[in-house]
């Protein structure tokens, strides 16, 4: 069986980006999330982390993360919210339209919902 998550941020708080990268690692490492789908879905204020500036420290991680294949989706809403343009972003970050539609359609796909 696969395991499929979504670690949802919402606040601009670098601890918390930080808690999730580290739960991420730590479930990709365990037998039972070794091929696990993993997605990070950022709205509200939680989108400015991944402002290039503001992402510098956890970029290498992210990067990493992506590798492996996981998906770090932000609100588009939140983005115009907060005057970002998607090429003012790290790279790979993906833009869903509206970041609480895609949380509830990943929890009817099955997806578990992490809030770190």
């Amino acid at each position: 069986m696969t395991c499929k998550v979504v670690f949802h941020l919402d606040w601009n708080d670098r601890d918390t980006l930080t808690m999730a990268l580290n739960n991420i690692f730590n479930l990709l490492k365990d037998p039972f999330g070794s091929n696990a789908v993993v997605h990070v879905l950022a709205n509200g204020q939680a989108v400015k982390l991944f402002e290039k500036q503001a992402a510098a420290p956890a970029a290498s991680r992210i990067a990493e993360l992506q590798e492996k294949g996981v998906r770090f989706q932000l609100c588009n809403n939140a983005l115009a919210n907060a005057g970002l343009k998607q090429d003012e972003l790290i790279e790979g970050c993906e833009l869903v339209p509206a970041g609480i539609p895609e949380l509830i359609r990943l929890q009817q796909e099955g997806f578990a919902y992490i809030k770190p």
